[in-house]
């Protein structure tokens, strides 16, 4: 056998190990299969170093590849013995791998393994099982190495029972000593029961697998979406930064322009006028020489000759002094254009907030929202604080407690002039900006007030500058004894109790304000579900106006009462 084994290498190509197919022999003595070899050197070629795969002996140039006849038809002569070629290397058991129990010297890979014999058999071993009637009973498995796991540590018995009360294999035997009177099935019954089980969880895996896949090829879309989106974006905004800074340099030269030809217009004016003067003044330098010498003049009958032929002064063009406008030339244009950039700034300052707001926002993921919060404890996590702005005060309005207090006045305040100053009502709104999730309470003393949000861009004078009497905000009403909520002159009644203290809530981006009457309890007021679509700032409106009425914007700080629960 062991002369045959011998004989099989032989005649192996070293490269497929298989039996040499149409063999070549080269140069170095080895034998290939000409495909083999072939393939081989084609993966060479752009080396151009040809070897041999056994000896590594070099041939340039490449060698032609003959058939070696000999060789070939002793190869046919093997095959038709009805022998095989010897196990390829990858058959042999590795360490990796269960190995044949019955195989000597060189284990190889086993085939199969017997629950009853708990052995591993290699194919050439196995045939017995599959031949002899004998082993019809067995039972056959994938190779596995844990085959003495299935033997009872305590009975050395094969384990074919499964106890569900202990939830773990017995045998027989244990099943009528400790495990008596547990319920006890067959290891195959269990199994048919959790194969079950295991085959719904695989259809559920399966479901999601195609799920996520599903998800995968979404989410690998919307990346190249958002790719593209944020590509034409930046071109987008590029081109509109350009156009801008086109714009503000094409008024920059216009402005210069208009200076220098007003300056041209001026200074020729200047220069008439000079020319004017001076051609007087030697006009009158002349008159004057004339004037000096008839005056020197001895003879009285000449001078009175002289005295008559005199022609008479020619008026003056000008007035006795020339005067000039105050000396700020174009200084006033450089005010008016310091003014714009100061309105400018502001205006892309507000601008920029809604720009960072709308880049903010861009939300692909659809992940569920935060809850809103629960108890007073929670509302204080958002807790913003705010400060009004002097600039948008009515001027009977009187600001303190640094910007967080406001107070009716009986007299009006010396506020400058401002475009952005609220002047038909007694409102007043908050210098920063309101964004993400913010919360603050206001409390209040008089005859009545609203607890307001609002966009900036509405009227700051006409009757729809009312805080909730345009589309722009939204109020909460509330006076001595009722409360009613106004947004687009739409009036709601949200309750007949006295409120002296509002909280307020703002989800910007879920478009949600809630309203909340605040004392030893949280009461939900009145709750709106909108969509914001500009960045919003808070206001208060006195309404039944009186002298000492105020709203004050209230610190929050945590105390032992905050675990007071919404109701």
């Amino acid at each position: 056998m062991a002369g045959v084994q011998l004989h099989r290498e032989t005649f192996s190509c070293s490269i497929c190990l298989d039996l040499l197919k149409d063999p070549v022999a080269l140069n170095c003595g080895h034998s290939f299969c000409k495909n083999c070899i072939k393939d081989h050197w084609d993966s060479e070629e752009q080396k151009r170093i040809y070897s041999c795969p056994q000896c590594r002996e070099i041939f340039t140039p490449r060698p032609e590849l003959k058939k070696n006849t000999m060789l070939a038809d002793l190869v046919e002569e093997l095959k038709k013995t009805g022998l095989h070629t010897a196990p390829a290397h990858h058959c042999y058991a590795g360490a990796e791998d269960v190995a044949c129990d019955f195989c000597t010297g060189r284990k190889l890979k086993a085939l199969m393994s017997c629950l009853v014999c708990l052995v591993s058999y290699c194919e050439e071993h196995l045939q017995p099982h599959h031949q002899s009637p004998a082993f019809k009973k067995h039972k056959l498995v994938e190779p596995s190495k844990n085959l003495q796991e299935n033997i009872c540590p305590h009975h050395n018995k094969m384990m074919d029972l499964f106890c569900r009360t202990d939830k773990q294999c017995i045998c027989s035997l244990c099943s009528v000593d400790e495990h008596k009177d547990h319920d006890t099935v067959s290891a195959a019954a269990e199994r048919t029961h959790k194969q079950r089980d295991l085959d719904l969880s695989r259809e559920e895996i399966q479901q999601r697998l195609q799920d996520r896949d599903r998800d995968v090829k979404v989410l690998q879309q919307e990346r190249k979406t958002l790719t593209l989106s944020a590509d034409k974006a930046v071109e987008d905004t590029d081109e509109s930064f350009a156009e801008m800074m086109l714009l503000l340099q094409r008024r920059s030269s216009d402005v210069k322009q208009q200076i220098r030809s007003k300056l041209d217009t001026e200074a020729r004016r200047v220069r008439d006028a000079e020319e004017k003067l001076q051609q007087e003044i030697t006009e009158l330098k002349k008159r004057e020489a004339e004037l000096k010498q008839l005056s020197l003049t001895h003879d009285h009958n000449q001078f009175l000759l002289n005295y008559r032929s005199l022609s008479a002064l020619s008026p003056s063009t000008h007035s006795s002094t020339i005067h000039v406008r105050p000396l700020r030339h174009f200084e006033d244009v450089t005010v008016a254009v310091a003014k714009v950039r100061g309105q400018l700034q502001d205006f892309l300052t507000e601008m920029w907030t809604n720009i960072s707001l709308a880049v903010a926002e861009v939300d692909v993921l659809l992940t569920e929202p935060e809850p809103e919060p629960k108890t007073r404890a929670e509302f204080f996590r958002y807790s913003q604080e705010i400060k009004l702005d002097p600039n948008t005060a009515q001027t009977r309005l009187l600001l303190s407690e640094g910007n967080r207090k406001v107070t009716t006045m009986d007299k009006n305040q010396s506020y400058p002039d401002r475009t952005d100053r609220l002047t038909r009502y007694y409102q007043v709104m908050s210098k920063e900006s309101l964004t993400g999730r913010c919360y603050w309470e206001v409390e209040w003393t008089g005859g009545g007030v609203s607890v307001a949000l609002t966009y900036k861009n509405f009227s700051r004078s006409g009757p729809e500058s009312l805080f909730g009497y345009n589309d722009k905000s939204w109020a909460l009403y509330c006076y001595q004894n009722r409360c009613l909520f106004v947004h687009n002159n739409i009036k709601t009644d949200v309750s007949d109790v006295t409120v002296s203290r509002v909280g307020v809530y703002l989800d910007h981006r879920a478009g949600l304000l809630s309203f909340y009457r605040v004392s030893d309890t949280m009461t939900l007021l009145h709750k709106v579900q909108t969509t914001f679509t500009e960045t919003l700032y808070a206001g208060v409106c006195f309404l039944c106006f009186s002298p000492g009425d105020t709203a004050e914007f209230c610190k929050l700080k945590s105390s032992g009462v905050l675990s007071a629960a919404v109701s």
